[in-house]
């Protein structure tokens, strides 16, 4: 008696760690069950991918949905609605939350909020503090949690661990990799004097190279003397990414699209739209970023997707919060550098699947083979489309990228075996469980 599937999606060309090829997928129970020629068995449901290229689902490890305490700007609900239209399947959602998510009570409050709610998988960053410092071993076990994650250098929300002694103390006692926003405390706050008001252009002059560099010399060195795993976030400078290249037996790195993909005339053109923490920068700083991911320095990209609303946007600088979207258009946007030369497919696999289950230590994700779960990111990568605040899911509802026309779009996000998003319409609604970690299966 053939086969028989829950889900069969057929005559796409499937791109993984064994290359591009045309294969079937058949799914049972959230789970890939066969790759290869399908075509004599039943399921049921089948979906037609002729023409269109089958990826790894990606994981985007770094979104701020701000729930609990700003729900006007973006909730679980709705960031998770804007990365599934954008062909995300699962994210990493950060702890700069009020409350501060830096307790079991807290992370476990965020779980219950998304469940039934959020539209792909879940995982939740516990903030560092000088306070929990303690407990941080256990904490980073807790289910659902992503890890630690610990801002050496203010943004937006009120968690900070400026000083060594506090981030050893933390570092001393993690066995996980932890997550670092690196920009040095004290550096910022002497060159408050820097910014210019109303002129956003001075943002990158206040946060400057130095503080980023500075602060990444100090985290490194302490990693080393613990001999602990860290996560350095949103490289935004060349100088750190060429001294990054020596510390690769603690330190994984991150890029962004939008250090990417805007640099010396952002500014002038989106005005406080283009302002984020640590900063866009000049176009010497995207090419050394460049150079970064191209001799793989770089090891995942994540959308550091941190909205507001439009009026707090428009606030004449520096009184304008910095944070912009991000998670809906990281697959648009990196497929069209790829599609532009800049970057191959291949890696783009690597640095939004492999490479978050490599470095997270993600439990049966990051890759298309049997056994692991069915996340699949379908996309068309010679559909040209253009970005549109309209068609962007988050409650901010605009994108530094509107009017921006792209060429490779996502059509179809498949999260454990349930088409949940599927040409630009939310087509299963509310499915998302939280990620698992190999570190942490016993204590889930």
């Amino acid at each position: 008696m053939p086969e028989t599937f829950d889900l069969v999606m057929t005559g796409g060309t499937v791109v993984n760690h064994d290359g591009a090829h045309k294969a079937d997928i058949g799914v049972r129970d959230g789970r890939i069950a066969l790759i290869g020629d399908l075509s004599g068995f039943s399921a049921g449901e089948t979906i037609d991918c002729s023409g269109l290229h089958l990826l790894p689902g990606v994981i985007d490890t770094q979104v701020h949905f701000r729930e609990p305490g700003a729900e006007h700007k973006e909730d679980l609900e709705s960031g998770s609605r804007a990365a599934v239209l954008g062909g995300v399947t699962a994210v990493f959602e950060m702890p700069n939350t009020n409350p501060l998510t830096v307790t079991p009570e807290a992370l476990a409050d965020k779980l219950a909020r998304a469940k039934g709610r959020m539209h792909c998988d879940h995982a939740f960053f516990v903030g560092g503090t000088h306070d929990n410092a303690r407990d941080v071993a256990e904490l980073e076990r807790l289910p659902g949690a992503a890890g630690i994650k610990i801002f050496m250098g203010s943004s937006t929300g009120s968690l900070l661990v400026q000083d060594d002694e506090g981030v050893s103390e933390i570092l001393k006692r993690t066995r996980r990799r932890v997550s670092f926003h690196s920009e040095d405390e004290p550096r910022l706050t002497e060159r408050r004097g820097e910014r210019i008001p109303g002129d956003p252009s001075s943002h990158p002059v206040w946060r400057d190279p130095e503080a980023a560099l500075k602060c990444t010399r100090r985290l490194t060195a302490i990693a080393r003397r613990h001999g602990a795993k860290i996560h350095v976030l949103h490289i935004s400078t060349a100088e750190e990414m060429r001294f990054l290249a020596d510390y690769k037996d603690v330190a994984t790195v991150e890029c962004t699209p939008h250090h990417l993909t805007l640099g010396s005339d952002a500014y002038q053109r989106l005005g406080t739209k283009a302002q984020m923490n640590p900063p866009v920068r000049d176009d010497a700083h995207r090419g050394g970023i460049w150079w970064g991911l191209r001799q793989g320095i770089v090891d995942v990209l994540g959308s550091d997707h941190a909205p507001h609303q439009l009026d707090e946007k428009a606030k004449p600088y520096p009184d304008s919060p910095s944070g912009m979207t991000g998670v809906q258009t990281l697959v648009p946007i990196m497929l069209d550098h790829v599609a532009a030369g800049r970057l191959s497919l291949a890696r783009f696999v690597d640095l939004s699947s492999a490479g978050p289950a490599r470095i997270f230590g993600i439990a049966c994700k990051g890759r298309i083979a049997g056994g692991y779960d069915a996340d699949v990111t379908v996309v068309d990568l010679k559909r040209r489309e253009t970005i549109t605040n309209a068609w962007i899911g988050s409650k901010s509802r605009w994108t530094p990228y509107d009017g921006v026309t792209v060429t490779g779009w996502p059509v179809g996000t498949v999260v454990r075996g349930r088409r949940v998003m599927w040409d630009g319409e939310i087509v299963t609604p509310s499915t998302g469980e939280p990620v698992r970690f190999w570190d942490t299966l016993a204590a889930a």
